[in-house]
């Protein structure tokens, strides 16, 4: 069967606009995870998908848009389920926002790992960004694709301090920024010198290889990323900074338009 992706793309290997890492321009494509249930929002989420819903005025997945643009990466997919068809009338081709987005169809939910694999015609360029689309932040995009490219791992997720990671899912690194467990999975051998636990800020860079590694039909790329660990494949982390919200309930979604209108988000189109 094929990948139901709409609308099609011609697309270019390398652009002028792509992050400048080392010099050089770099070529990453992105794709925003979009297709959940937002239950834990309803009744808001009952008639307008979660990406949709306005943080001052603007929708949460344009403000995840807007991150990509301010870096340069213009060429984006967007997974949906729930009410999706409101997303693709929302966004269009991206050309009002100066990208240039597909969307990945999903009639099954197939989760973060298996979303990511039936995207995988369309990420199968390079190295690529996935973003949580319920989520806003101003991660530093470009610093991140760095530092992954300099760390050689197959995949870089962005972390962040936070006193409740272990609520979160804690992400255990050493010292030089290799990710040693994930929801404190696998096992240690030996302890060793951990820093303090931080928490995924839903925001990870990945190689083709992950790509490969991701069983077919619905699952989780933290399953994926904690399989990979216990054969002792090399994941790093990247402690981002500023500002970061999950929006997974009514008071992080009230809490979000209240920074938005008093600054904390800054991005513009």
């Amino acid at each position: 069967m094929p990948l139901p992706l709409t609308p099609p793309l011609s697309l270019k290997g390398r652009g002028e606009n792509s992050p400048s890492v080392g010099g050089g321009y770099i070529s990453v494509k992105a794709m925003l995870l979009a297709a959940g249930l937002g239950t834990r929002l309803r009744p808001l989420t009952e008639t307008l998908p979660k990406p949709l819903l306005p943080v001052a005025g603007r929708p949460i997945l344009e403000w995840n848009l807007l991150l990509l643009k301010r870096h340069g990466i213009t060429e984006v997919i967007i997974n949906l389920h729930h009410l999706g068809e409101q997303i693709v009338q929302a966004l269009g081709d991206g050309s009002r926002l100066g990208l240039r987005l597909a969307y990945s169809h999903e009639p099954t939910l197939q989760g973060t790992g298996g979303g990511i694999k039936q995207a995988a015609p369309f990420l199968k360029d390079g190295p690529f960004l996935v973003l949580n689309g319920d989520t806003l932040s101003d991660c530093d995009l470009t610093a991140l694709i760095g530092a992954h490219r300099a760390s050689r791992a197959l995949a870089t997720l962005a972390v962040r301090d936070d006193p409740d990671a272990s609520t979160w899912g804690p992400v255990t690194l050493d010292a030089h920024g290799r990710i040693l467990q994930i929801n404190d999975n696998p096992p240690l051998a030996e302890p060793g010198a951990t820093l303090p636990a931080c928490m995924f800020a839903g925001i990870h860079v990945m190689e083709q290889t992950i790509l490969d590694a991701i069983p077919p039909g619905p699952g989780s790329i933290i399953d994926v990323y904690t399989s990979l660990l216990s054969q002792g494949q090399l994941l790093h982390g990247y402690r981002m900074s500023g500002y970061w919200s999950d929006i997974g309930n009514p008071e992080r979604y009230a809490q979000a338009n209240r920074d938005a209108a008093e600054g904390r988000l800054t991005l513009r189109p």
